[in-house]
């Protein structure tokens, strides 16, 4: 029995919801905290009570350390587990908890000190012996001191943020003249993100690796590792396909690797769940990054390979146990591949996105699928926090199996309602680079004319898909007269009718002959006898089984609205039905307004108001779930002014810059 029996979960979404599980069956109680805007979320409903902690952002509530220390009062916890994010690595909070009286899951204070901030844990690995990248990590934090590190470097360089993670504060440089500018974005963001605009500059590496390795201590002074990760598939230093264990990793670099992560652990005299992670250089020289001092998001793919539950070794050793195994016991069994599930517009350069989940659809969970998620259908993914979904983790006997189990769950995966990367993440899966390992950072920037390809029109089944869908969905209405039904009927005879759609700028009518049974459908002249079962089509989404031409095929199709979401063959297409009897009129675009993209505050004018501006120039700087947003001039024109000042709230749509495009 653990020596606590009531668990506060001090997070949300899927990791609150992956927390709650191994503590209920631990025989724990669990507590859940909320803000405002999360009162209706999954991981309320999936632990045993809940306590509001107000506001609607994470500084008013998953931040608010007073607030969470007297929840836990409040509610008998004697236990808190952070998660990960928000104040998972917060020094000060392990110090609250223990002060409080209360186990604070994860490691001590000093520990994450040590390691959080990245300058100071890099001096004390070196004189721990652990190979570092060359860089600069001192207290010098003026332009010019940095930009002479960089210099002495050799470009290009990183800077990032002493005390970040998750790709926050950090940028690129390729030239001197791009440092100042890079320099002072990345210390927004990390004064934003972190509260600490302190930076580091390293050498950047071309064609590097990311390779991680998770170890565990406990307070008896033994401290393993767990194997590796590779996490190189990135963009914006975030990461988006995680797998282990490493391809073309041998056993003599593993337990190389391995030694110098246990070693940079018991340099800080470490206990708990932590993530040493390095840079691998195409000759397999490695370099200590960073130790994130809690789980990590890609955990699952460690679990599924090692056959562990991490956060019931976080707990226990948490309760002071000692470590379940010795190094020598630590198995590796198989490949997993974890994808992360976003709300964003890949083809926007990953913009976040925000709205509601009216239709979501997942593979089933299996021992070969394991889906993590803090949402349902009907959720809000708000602007709030950042634009997980979920985590799609798969398993199988080797990479080649893995890779067919990824592509095969994400086509069965289904979102309506909210921009997403599930279409990315498929060409990902199958692009050539990742599946012959050919991996590095770079990768999806190498790979962008094959995972950015031009937009494909939706091919002849979908558009008919679409059709049958709405004729299905209008002969299901309720409450209709039969002097309103639309199924074609007529005495004596069965009459034409026709379904005119619209996918982007094409449009294209399908025309309807009524038959005892099915139809006859008519497109580009050519006739194809149909019939579909609609599983539920007062449903907002259901699945559909059709036969085409004497083919049977099945698709999903989810109507909202005059839109229609069609999911086939791993494709996913939108269609307009265009009624000929309603009169629509064209939208006009505002007079020369850049809009803001969703919801944010504005950090930074950039352009000078009155001057005429190349297309692409940086106008002006949005920072929205924890990201900053350059808005760049759409064309050659002239910048008249801004609608904004820096410092406000912004919603989405709200105009942001006067713009002026000449007239041609």
């Amino acid at each position: 029995m653990l020596p606590f029996t009531r668990l506060l979960i001090a997070n949300r979404g899927e990791i609150a919801c992956r927390i709650a599980r191994t503590a209920r069956r631990l025989g724990l109680r669990t507590v859940a905290v909320h803000s405002d805007a999360d009162a209706g979320a999954r991981h309320v409903a999936a632990c045993d009570e809940a306590i509001a902690l107000g506001g609607r952002t994470a500084a008013e509530s998953y931040l608010r350390i007073d607030a969470i220390i007297e929840a836990a009062k409040r509610s008998g916890a004697q236990a808190i587990h952070p998660g990960y994010g928000f104040l998972s690595e917060n020094a000060l909070f392990a110090e609250r908890c223990l002060q409080a009286g209360i186990v604070f899951v994860g490691p001590p204070a000093a520990a994450i000190r040590a390691m959080g901030s990245k300058s100071a844990a890099k001096s004390l690995l070196e004189r721990a012996g652990v190979p570092l990248t060359p860089g600069y990590h001192g207290d010098e934090q003026g332009l010019a001191p940095l930009q002479q590190a960089a210099a002495r470097i050799g470009y290009p360089v990183l800077i990032k943020a002493s005390a970040g993670g998750g790709g926050r504060g950090m940028r690129r440089v390729d030239r001197a003249e791009e440092f100042a500018a890079a320099l002072a974005s990345c210390q927004r963001e990390a004064a934003a993100s972190f509260g600490d605009e302190h930076v580091l500059v390293e050498k950047y590496l071309l064609r590097p690796r990311h390779i991680e390795f998770q170890v565990f201590a406990d307070a008896h002074g033994n401290c393993i590792h767990l194997n590796e990760r590779d996490c190189s598939v990135q963009r914006r230093h975030q990461k988006v396909l995680e797998e282990a264990p490493a391809p073309g990793m041998t056993p003599a670099r593993r337990a190389a690797m391995g030694a110098a992560a246990v070693k940079a652990a018991s340099a800080v005299g470490y206990v708990g769940a932590g993530t040493v992670e390095f840079i691998v250089a195409p000759d397999g020289e490695f370099y200590f990054m960073e130790m994130n001092t809690r789980l990590q998001v890609e955990h699952p793919v460690t679990e599924m390979i090692c056959g562990l539950d991490l956060v019931e070794w976080q707990l226990r050793i948490a309760a002071g146990e000692p470590l379940p195994l010795e190094q020598s016991q630590v198995r590796l069994a198989g490949h997993a591949i974890e994808a992360r599930i976003c709300a964003e517009d890949p083809s926007r350069d990953f913009l976040p996105a925000i709205g509601t989940l009216h239709y979501l659809a997942t593979p089933a969970p299996s021992q070969h699928v394991r889906i993590d998620t803090g949402f349902t259908t009907g959720d809000v993914i708000t602007p709030y926090y950042d634009s997980m979904i979920a985590k799609l983790i798969v398993w199988d006997e080797n990479r080649d199996l893995a890779l067919a189990r990824l592509r095969s769950a994400l086509e069965r995966y289904q979102i309506v309602g909210v921009s997403s990367n599930i279409a990315f993440l498929q060409r990902l899966a199958s692009a050539p680079a990742f599946v012959t390992a050919d991996l590095d950072t770079a990768l999806i920037e190498r790979e962008s004319r094959w995972l950015f390809p031009p937009h494909a029109a939706p091919p002849r089944e979908s558009w008919l898909a679409a059709a049958i869908a709405t004729l299905l969905r209008s002969h299901a209405m309720p409450d209709r007269s039969p002097w309103s039904a639309s199924d074609g009927w007529r005495l004596g005879a069965r009459a034409e009718r026709a379904v005119t759609l619209r996918a982007g700028e094409e449009s294209r009518t399908v025309g309807v002959q009524y038959r005892d049974s099915g139809w006859t459908l008519r497109l580009d002249g050519e006739p194809i006898p149909a019939t579909a079962v609609y599983g539920n089509p007062t449903n907002p989404g259901a699945e559909l089984t059709l036969t085409l031409d004497g083919r049977r095929r099945e698709a999903s199709a989810v109507i909202l609205g005059d839109q229609v979401h069609v999911f086939m063959d791993g494709r996913h297409d939108v269609f307009t039905h265009v009624d000929p009897l309603e009169f629509s009129a064209a939208a006009t675009a505002g007079a020369g307004g850049l809009r803001a993209p969703m919801p944010g505050r504005v950090i930074e004018l950039i352009g000078t108001p009155g001057t005429e501006v190349p297309k692409g120039t940086p106008l002006l700087v949005l920072e929205a779930m924890k990201i900053e947003h350059t808005i760049l001039a759409p064309a050659h024109g002239t910048l008249r002014g801004f609608k904004v000042a820096a410092g406000d709230q912004v919603g989405e749509g709200a105009e942001l810059v006067d713009f002026v495009v000449p007239q041609s």
